[in-house]
């Protein structure tokens, strides 16, 4: 996976194909933002269209990062091209295609099975061999299955049949992973892009230091509160690695931790990006589409979730700090977080509004429109706003703006994005307003190579949604799971978090998600788990796998960074997320963590009360720090404790609690004979 980000990043240098593809970007990006605002085409046309430029920038990456341009490079664009243009054939004979569905023509055919074949080679160049593979044998069980002995048969399928189901339904290629892509997670990620390229990167960082980096571990600190706040707007965990990562790991190497630790610290808090509302990773909104619930109530699911784990990802550095005696940066070096959160506070207006749209009813693709056009507009408005001479004219000059803004909105999206473009007008005459211009169109094509990997995944995962519903396999292993948790629930969530980590190992989050989600949350949710809990479920630990060696993609991206082995970190980020892993138990024998059943304030008190001392108790247990170095007896009484918590039993939360209380209590005996003895 990092080659492949490797190359993605080298293709978009200087040079004539290189231009090419940033051009590919900028109208694969203007595609998405006008088929969202006023809805011209259907969506299997847009869907279509979309894998088409996912195709096209796929191969052209692939051709650009060759030496020279040659053949080889030649064909590659070619066969990009091709890619392309059969998506128009989708539009063409829309009308058609849909009148003679089950009954395909030859042409259809050659069609559907060139474009199946192009995913899994676009797969196959942006993230490796792993999630083609996985595929290609569910492909293989759907023509060949009916050779198998015993239930593991079906009743065989024909050809025409697997390719019209992959290549032209809307549960193959074009399912609600590819339109969740073309829809939402495009848009978001591109509303990311503007946010960074806006310079809302050095905000996140400048707080961050400026609150915890004079603390004790203060640098690691800053890398999980930079990254959580990333995590609000990026929903990506590589991404974060990539971005953040580049300031915080050398940070916490020159402040005394190891390598492998600091590395493992960024991995593991950027991860936790993916369920950090308000912009959760593309699997929150592949999974309001699958279980046909609003995207707000994901995310308040997720809420106390991602603060646990932030927390738990807080409370490691913090102990490890402790144990090893490292100290902050000096209070003089660490930025004001309050002149920060002055001198760039318009950046936060556009995700305040996303975050009132979506708990207002609104769609998350009205408010992710909304969201990128302002971000558009407070970029284009800052440009203009810092050449107008005197602050009574520039506080003029945004009040007339926001008005604007409110009575355009009533009449439609499309006027807000006619006042975009008279700010765009106006950037062309005043002074570095046409750098600004540039920083727009960067982010227009970054956007788009952003997209990229999520795109061709959602594409080609589409080939195991197709064939679980074509073969109804689903069923047979959702029975399994359901016979193991007749006789005990906690077996089948070991069995179904061993799922999770064993795919996460060789695939990204999205098709972890997806597979697991069609063979076992079924049947979590068969045994009682409820509806948004059994998906969180599957969900978080898919996330947890991209932190498992001994293919840990967060890990690995945070390798160059950190200078050191993409296995070491990937084992330092497991033991950092380790108390994490209780949480989605948590919320299976108490749903009142993620606000699901019928809820209060004050169960959810306690449940969260109780998940935190369970948190501190593993943390005690992992790092053998708490306040004061602990033995191996102590550290075992503590792992025992958090395990005991973990159920919602009265006689196990009695005993855990009790054990809390010995440990903290012992804790805090230990750490004022230390200090009476200083």
């Amino acid at each position: 996976m990092s080659d492949s980000h490797a190359q993605l990043s080298y293709g978009w240098s200087l040079g004539p194909q290189a231009r090419m593809l940033f051009l590919i970007g900028i109208l694969f990006s203007a595609f998405q933002i006008i088929t969202a605002s006023f809805s011209p085409l259907s969506s299997t046309i847009v869907r279509a269209v979309h894998v088409g430029f996912l195709m096209l920038m796929t191969f052209g990456i692939a051709a650009a990062v060759r030496p020279r341009f040659d053949g080889v490079a030649g064909v590659l664009w070619l066969v990009g091209l091709a890619g392309f243009f059969m998506a128009f054939y989708h539009w063409i004979y829309e009308g058609d295609l849909i009148q003679r569905a089950g009954d395909p023509t030859d042409l259809d055919l050659v069609i559907g099975a060139v474009t199946i074949v192009m995913v899994f080679e676009a797969a196959r160049r942006v993230m490796g061999w792993a999630l083609p593979l996985i595929c290609l044998g569910f492909l293989a069980y759907t023509l060949f299955g009916q050779y198998l002995p015993g239930d593991l048969a079906h009743r065989g399928y024909a050809l025409s049949q697997v390719i019209d189901q992959l290549g032209f339904g809307t549960e193959g290629i074009y399912g609600i992973p590819t339109y969740v892509s073309s829809s939402y997670i495009f848009l978001f990620i591109l509303f990311g892009t503007f946010l960074e390229q806006a310079g809302m990167i050095r905000l996140f960082t400048d707080f961050a230091l400026g609150t915890v980096g004079h603390t004790h571990g203060g640098p690691a600190k800053v890398s999980v509160v930079s990254s959580g706040l990333m995590g609000t707007i990026s929903g990506s965990g590589v991404a974060n690695v990539v971005t953040t990562g580049q300031f915080t790991i050398p940070l916490m190497k020159k402040f005394g931790y190891s390598s492998e630790f600091a590395g493992g610290v960024e991995a593991t808090s950027s991860m936790g990006g993916q369920i950090m509302p308000p912009v959760m990773g593309a699997v929150a909104f592949i999974m309001a589409e699958t279980i046909g619930v609003p995207y707000v109530e994901i995310c308040l699911a997720a809420a106390i979730p991602a603060a646990l784990y932030f927390f738990t990802a807080f409370l490691m550095v913090h102990l490890e700090a402790g144990r090893k005696k490292l100290v902050g940066l000096p209070k003089s070096e660490c930025p004001d977080p309050i002149a920060a959160l002055k001198r760039d506070w318009y950046l936060l207006v556009p995700l305040g509004v996303l975050v009132w749209l979506l708990f207002s009813g609104f769609t998350p693709l009205f408010s992710g429109t909304v969201g990128l056009a302002l971000t558009a507009m407070l970029i284009f408005g800052t440009a203009v706003a810092l050449r107008l001479k005197g602050t009574a004219l520039r506080v003029a000059f945004w009040v007339a703006l926001a008005l604007a803004c409110s009575a355009f909105l009533k009449f439609g999206i499309g006027v807000f994005f006619g006042l975009i473009a008279l700010l765009v007008l106006a950037c062309f005459v005043v002074q570095g307003g046409r750098d600004t211009l540039k920083a727009a169109v960067t982010a227009l094509a970054e956007g788009a190579r952003h997209a990229l990997p999520v795109g061709v995944a959602c594409a080609l995962v589409g080939v195991i949604i197709g064939c679980l519903t074509l073969t109804g396999a689903a069923t047979m292993f959702a029975n399994t799971i359901i016979d193991l948790g007749r006789d005990s629930l906690i077996l089948s969530l070991v069995l179904t978090m061993l799922v999770c980590l064993l795919l996460g190992m060789g695939i990204p989050t999205i098709p972890n998600y997806i597979i697991t989600s069609s063979l076992a949350a079924p049947a979590l949710l068969e045994l009682g788990v409820p509806l948004v809990v059994s998906h969180m479920f599957v969900f978080y630990f898919g996330i947890m796998a991209d932190l498992t060696p001994p293919v840990a993609l967060a890990a690995f991206a945070a390798a160059p960074i950190a200078r050191t082995s993409g296995m070491k970190i990937g084992m330092q980020a497991l033991r950092i997320a380790i108390a994490g892993f209780i949480v989605p138990y948590m919320a299976v024998y108490a749903p009142e963590l993620m606000l699901q059943g019928d809820w209060t304030v004050l169960a959810v008190l306690y449940i969260v009360f109780k998940a935190v001392m369970a948190i501190i108790l593993w943390g005690a247990a992992s790092i053998g720090y708490l306040g004061a170095k602990l033995g191996w007896p102590t550290r075992v009484v503590a792992g025992a404790g958090a395990v005991l918590l973990v159920t919602a039993q009265p006689i196990t939360d009695e005993v855990g609690l009790a054990v809390a209380a010995v440990v903290l209590g012992t804790a805090w005996w230990r750490r004022r004979k230390l200090v009476a003895a200083a």
